[in-house]
């Protein structure tokens, strides 16, 4: 039996926006359109009136689209029997999941906890810094990890810091893709660093840095006795065209994060996977680090239908396939509209940014889209950056619809920014 939302007009969930969630969130949604969405499948959301788009946003969430017939089985199944635990006795779906995890991570991870985001999976790995020593905390500029306090510290932008401060202390931002400034860092502190770094910057623009990079962070860490952590929350399961970023360089962090795309779409969920070393006192008492919901069995069994389901369907080496056409056609459409006020189109598997030259170019093309029914991103640290992160499940006619739009997009705001 369904159970139909009690409204889903769009006056009355604006106004309950309004009054009980945010006015700001509710002004954001009127800006894209005041669209209700109410249902999801495949690459497809469905909105109140009836309305369709093709979700090539979510953050990074959807590589395996929505509600992906696996995942909703692992889900469903462990709904029907036992989606809470007690929390005393020992559950078979965490420990399962981990299993599963650890199976498809770099070598040397070995311990998983499980989380409910990826701010939580950061937070987890500042603390598991803390057990080992390493209390100067260094990230790159223009990072994204998340805005609980302890990520929100490492989170370079002061418009999400400056309400909240003082934040953390003892944090350094050095440049992205910049070792010798890593190196000068880490000197400074030898044995009490630990650094964070994202293999691709997703928030900040689609992101990549020079080959090698991720490399030499990793001798880096080693020579100076820091501690290294992946932020793969958004780069990880997949979206890049390879299980994680640091595969394509062979890096083996202390600690990698897993978030969005582990969740398949379903529930929620987050997970850091650890050497043992790295993990030792949180090993010995289970008590230190805590959460009523950590490794739920309903979480752990999407994590579990999630993986499933990206193995079954090949979606790794899909999202390779598909980036490279769509990055090219991309490419083209955009620079064929807009000329010069474009800077440039990058990316690396369905992870994919538009750079333009002028600022509002990304947010009204992001508008645009909408209005021919394809949802995308802004980058939350790059207002010039329109994101694409679409799911591995686009067919043939799905990647028509999309350059179809484009085109018709791009030509409709070439004039106020084209040539």
């Amino acid at each position: 039996m369904t159970v139909a939302p009690a409204t889903t007009a769009r006056e009355d969930v604006g106004r309950l926006y309004r009054s009980r969630l945010s006015k700001g969130r509710a002004t954001l949604g009127e800006l894209f359109g005041g669209h209700v969405e109410v249902a999801s499948e495949g690459a497809w959301v469905t909105t109140a009136d009836g309305g369709r788009f093709l979700n090539c946003g979510g953050y990074g969430v959807f590589l395996t689209g929505a509600r992906h017939p696996t995942v909703l089985r692992y889900v469903t199944e462990q709904l029907h029997s036992h989606p809470v635990a007690t929390r005393l006795f020992l559950e078979p779906q965490a420990a399962l999941a981990a299993d599963a995890l650890v199976s498809v991570a770099p070598p040397g991870l070995e311990r998983v906890h499980f989380a409910g985001s990826g701010a939580e999976a950061v937070e987890t790995a500042i603390k598991v810094a803390r057990t080992q020593g390493r209390t100067r905390l260094i990230a790159m500029e223009s990072c994204y990890h998340g805005k609980t306090m302890g990520a929100l510290s490492l989170t370079a932008r002061e418009v999400f810091q400056n309400p909240f401060r003082p934040l953390l202390p003892d944090i350094t931002h050095v440049p992205y893709g910049d070792t010798a400034s890593l190196a000068e860092a880490l000197a400074a502190a030898p044995g009490e660093a630990c650094v964070f770094v994202e293999p691709v910057q997703g928030e900040a623009g689609v992101v990549i840095p020079p080959p090698g990079y991720l490399r030499e962070v990793e001798r880096l860490c080693r020579e100076h006795g820091a501690l290294l952590v992946l932020d793969e929350i958004q780069t990880g399961m997949g979206r890049l065209g390879s299980w994680w970023g640091a595969d394509a360089e062979d890096v083996r962090p202390d600690l990698l994060l897993v978030g969005k795309g582990l969740s398949g779409g379903v529930v929620p969920v987050s997970a850091v996977l650890s050497t043992p070393e790295a993990f030792s006192v949180l090993d010995r008492d289970p008590y230190l680090h805590t959460s009523t919901f950590s490794g739920a069995p309903l979480a752990t069994a999407a994590a579990r239908g999630a993986l499933a389901a990206i193995q079954e369907d090949e979606l790794v080496d899909r999202a390779r396939v598909l980036g490279d056409e769509i990055l090219n056609v991309l490419g083209r459409i955009v620079r064929a509209h807009y000329g010069n006020g474009v800077r440039e189109v990058r990316g690396r598997g369905l992870l994919l940014g538009v750079e333009f030259t002028e600022p509002g170019a990304a947010g009204d093309l992001l508008i645009e889209l909408i209005e021919h029914g394809v949802v995308a991103n802004h980058s939350l640290n790059s207002h010039l950056v329109l994101r694409l992160t679409p799911p591995a499940v686009l067919t043939r006619g799905d990647l028509d619809f999309l350059y179809e739009a484009l085109d018709r997009a791009c030509r409709a705001q070439s004039a106020r920014y084209g040539r």
